[in-house]
Parts: structure tokens; sequence; C-alpha cells
């Protein structure tokens, strides 16, 4: 996965598109286009993906602190665009963004979930209180998921935009 200058120009732009994009949206708990990006940017770039999520976490560390609830953030992404890297590439256009904001919203159903056992480990919690520390965010889960679906309809667009943009780049170099 060798990078060349314009990747890297443009993945450190997209990471930071992400962190601006989380800050941005802030106001709102669990409502923000981070699932978005991740689907959008594994479904144009693939593997290079984890270019600009890992550029968006390392970010969030510097601004907001590399603390616990930092950590679990070095691996709830890349499950995200694990997903996304298996499903299959030739799918019906039809069914592509009601497949793509279904990913997206599981993940934000499911985000308390996968946070958790970090949380248990770096908090010594049993399974049992993972599980009640699961259960006790469920509420924002819900919230996360709803809004993970809803945003989830500018996944198709900015996969467009990227694709145009690579495009019309390759056609200048």
């Amino acid at each position: 996965m060798k990078l060349t200058i314009r990747e890297i120009a443009i993945f450190g732009m997209l990471g930071s598109i992400m962190y601006a994009s989380k800050f941005l949206m802030e106001l709102f708990p669990n409502v923000h286009l981070l699932g978005v990006f991740v689907v959008a940017f594994t479904v144009v770039y693939r593997k290079k993906a984890l270019y600009p999520i890992y550029t968006y976490v390392i970010l969030n560390g510097i601004f907001c602190g590399f603390a616990a609830w930092w950590i679990p953030y070095l691996y709830v992404w890349t499950i995200l665009w694990g997903v996304v890297m298996l499903l299959p590439r030739n799918m019906p256009k039809k069914i592509r963004p009601f497949v793509y904001m279904a990913v997206c919203a599981a993940h934000g159903f499911l985000f308390g979930t996968l946070y958790a056992p970090a949380q248990a480990l770096l908090f010594g919690l049993s399974f049992k209180g993972m599980i009640a520390w699961i259960i006790a965010g469920l509420p924002w889960d819900f919230i996360h998921g709803i809004s993970n679906f809803l945003c989830g309809i500018l996944i198709m667009p900015i996969i467009s935009i990227l694709k145009l943009a690579e495009k019309n780049t390759e056609k200048t170099l």
C-alpha cells in the first residue's frame, strides 16, 4: 500500500474533514457523519481508506486527549471498514444506497457494544458489569443508529464526488 504524495495530501485532508465534521456536530450527541465517511472512503479507496480513518483517530486524540475513551477508537472504525470491505463490489446499483445505509446504521446501533470490551478491560468491569454498561448506553446507541441511517443518505453522493475527483485527477496527471 505505497502512497503517492498526492494520496498523502488527499488522505490527510479527508481525515481532517472527518474530524472537522465531528467537531461541528458535537452539539448533537451521537449524531455525526463519521460512519458515512468511513463507508464512502472504503468503497472508493478500499484498503487505503484506513489512512484517512486513522488520521481522524489520531487527530481526535491530539485535540481531545489520548484518554481511556479514545482507546476503542483504535478498532471501532476498523470494524465498520472491515464490514464494508466484505460487501460485494458488484451489488446492483439500486440496492447499494440501502445496503450502505443499513451497514452504517448497524454500526451506530452496535457502537456501545463494540466499545464495551475495551471499557471493561480498562476499568476492570466483570462480564455482568460490561453488559450493564451496554444496557445503560442503549438509548444513545438507538440515537446513533437512527442518525447513522438518516445521514447515510449522503454516502452515495460522497462516493460519486470522490470517484469524479479521482477520475479528473487522473486526466490531469
